[in-house]
């Protein structure tokens, strides 16, 4: 019986963690970001999957800013990061971000949390093409502290996202 009290302990424990998770909603539409790794709560048991109206119903932000990328100061349209680590219930420290090229980049979750960060979907009110940096575009409000220009951050900076791996 000694043997079996930590097995026992074990699977408790993980009908617990199942039990607290909240199953998402599937999307209706096309697939356009796939949340995984540390997340509670997910579309079919093992990721969050959104499409765009999902995306859409998370709270927003429009963050009006400059660029490395982009000429002049433009409007940026996305949900908050935040919202959506918090949507997913997330659970970690980093997140690994991936484009449709397969670049990526790890992202500190903190840095959804002390700034503004956006996915950006919409570019001056147009929603944003594969070709334009789109679907989704990780921006900073970069002309709001001079510390969000560094080379680190525009690094962090990840366009034509599709998954985010949470770690």
């Amino acid at each position: 019986m000694s043997r079996l009290r930590p097995l026992l302990a074990c699977l408790l424990c993980m009908v617990a963690a199942l039990a607290a998770a909240d199953p998402l909603e599937p999307p209706a539409g096309p697939v356009i970001l796939t949340v995984g790794g540390a997340i509670r709560n997910t579309t079919d048991g093992e990721v969050a999957q959104f499409d765009r109206a999902m995306l859409e119903r998370l709270p927003q932000r429009l963050v009006r800013t400059h660029t490395p990328w982009t000429d002049g100061v433009n409007d940026f349209e996305g949900p908050l990061g935040r919202a959506l680590l918090e949507f997913v219930g997330a659970r970690g420290e980093t997140l690994e971000v991936t484009a449709l090229n397969d670049y990526s980049a790890t992202v500190p979750v903190e840095d959804f949390f002390s700034h503004d960060v956006i996915l950006a979907m919409k570019m001056n009110g147009e929603y944003m093409r594969v070709r334009d940096k789109g679907p989704l575009f990780i921006i900073y409000p970069f002309d709001s502290d001079s510390e969000l220009t560094s080379d680190i951050i525009h690094y962090r900076s990840v366009w034509q996202i599709q998954h985010i791996q949470v770690k």
